[in-house]
């Protein structure tokens, strides 16, 4: 199975909470090629979580039409200081439940850090730039990053 952490695309700082902070257009145009990039080689995806945060709701918005989705949800805990540990064995236990072969998190720092961390066998602490994507792979006896890419990388 293959986990997708995602970090949401550039926001403004100019908003009246942090909850409420939007997407700039570069942010839009960010999240929208890493999304077509993955797109190529992960053209559907069986879970799809987001913040609610404005910012992470913005970039599925920009992102979903580039992927066939069974099932997509809002979810509070992974906001920048959701739990991660119990966000990675909730993503888990989902996927064995339903029998998810992919899935995407839409989500902040520092979270998604500390999420591929709670996830993985050797506890790595990955740096996300802005519309970063991470691909945790779980197999039989192991769960490891296999890599993360950002818009740079993908150029």
């Amino acid at each position: 199975m293959k986990i997708y952490i995602m970090r949401h695309g550039q926001a403004s700082l100019q908003a009246n909470t942090d909850e409420e902070r939007q997407l700039t257009v570069t942010g839009r145009d960010d999240s929208a090629r890493m999304a077509q990039w993955l797109s190529k080689f992960e053209p559907s995806l069986d879970c799809v979580l987001f913040s609610p945060y404005v910012r992470a709701a913005q970039t599925w918005d920009v992102i979903c039409n580039f992927f066939d989705t069974e099932t997509v949800e809002v979810c509070k805990d992974v906001t920048p200081y959701g739990d991660a540990e119990h966000m990675a064995d909730f993503l888990l236990a989902l996927s064995e439940q339903h029998d998810y072969d992919t899935m995407l998190i839409v989500s902040h720092l520092p979270v998604v850090s500390y999420l591929v961390a709670a996830l993985t066998t050797d506890r790595q602490l990955p740096s996300f730039s802005t519309s970063a994507i991470a691909c945790v792979e779980v197999k039989a006896q192991t769960i490891e990053l296999s890599w993360i890419e950002s818009p740079v990388s993908i150029n």
